[in-house]
């Protein structure tokens, strides 16, 4: 019988949503099958490598173990209530996951890593997508081996103040920042959140803050300073551009992701780039039959 993992961060199960409860529920009862079946699975080494998690987090291993897609995950794909709800891919990668995972805890990098592992895991390594040359604007169909697009892992270098927190001193202020790395969680809860706000100023002719938005939430504190007020006022009033520009450079250097870019040669003007950058298109999971 599907039991509660005693080893999430959240050990009192009343501050788990009943939505996170159905769904840890479901992951394990699928765990078991996987596990009595036999079915094969695959470890997919996250870019994070594990270091952004907490010890006693199941993702601080670093890999987390994945089955192989089978008719269920169809199913799941062509759910039309979920691709409305824009949930289908989340439902999709919950579904493969076979270690006792928390989906939400998930950095984005790591996410986008177990979404290109489903991809491979559910119809193959190959994938054709269609470039603009950069030079000459011809489109330029390639075929991607996806097993070969780069990882920027994050590098034991950088040093951490505590797991998943990193430190920065902006160049201008002068002032010590501890930041973190969103997760899919983050993601979801800030989307919500712009949303509502976009709703509230298309009458008003607001300003979009998403900038703004963003940095309260990776931000932990200002010179040791964490409290959430005292933030959210720093972002908005004393934060100098110069130096959100900066703090925003170096968490792109450190935040550990998939290159979705592949080496490019343009078939018409021979335009030669080592590194062009590709977008994902609804073959990426619903190829051609």
């Amino acid at each position: 019988m599907p039991t509660v993992n005693d080893n999430y961060p959240k050990k009192d199960n009343t501050q788990m949503s009943d939505a996170e409860l159905k769904q840890l529920a479901i992951q394990n009862m699928q765990r078991e099958e996987v596990k009595s079946s036999g079915f094969p699975t695959e470890i997919i080494k996250l870019p994070s490598k594990g270091l952004v998690y907490p010890e006693s987090n199941p993702l601080h291993s670093g890999e987390v173990e994945m089955k192989y897609m089978t008719a269920r995950e169809e199913d799941i794909l062509t759910s039309q209530n979920l691709i409305k709800q824009g949930i289908v891919l989340d439902r999709l990668m919950q579904s493969m996951i076979v270690s006792p995972i928390k989906f939400d805890d998930l950095v984005v990098g790591d996410k986008n890593a177990i979404m290109l592992a489903a991809r491979i895991l559910g119809y193959g390594k190959d994938y054709s997508v269609e470039v603009t040359c950069p030079s000459c604007n011809t489109k330029n169909k390639l075929d991607i081996d996806l097993t070969t697009l780069p990882e920027h892992n994050l590098s034991e270098d950088v040093v951490m103040v505590s797991p998943g927190i990193f430190e920065y001193i902006l160049p201008q202020s002068n002032r010590t920042v501890h930041f973190r790395l969103l997760n899919s969680g983050d993601d979801k809860r800030i989307a919500k959140e712009l949303e509502a706000q976009r709703k509230a100023n298309r009458n008003s002719g607001g300003v979009d803050r998403e900038l703004t938005t963003r940095l309260k939430n990776i931000i932990v504190s200002i010179d040791g300073n964490a409290d959430k007020r005292y933030v959210s006022n720093f972002v908005d009033n004393e934060l100098f551009a110069m130096d959100s520009r900066s703090l925003r450079s170096y968490l792109r250097d450190i935040t550990p992701d998939t290159k979705f870019e592949v080496p490019f040669i343009c078939s018409e003007c021979d335009h030669d780039q080592e590194a062009l950058g590709f977008t994902i298109d609804t073959n990426f999971f619903w190829p051609k039959s």
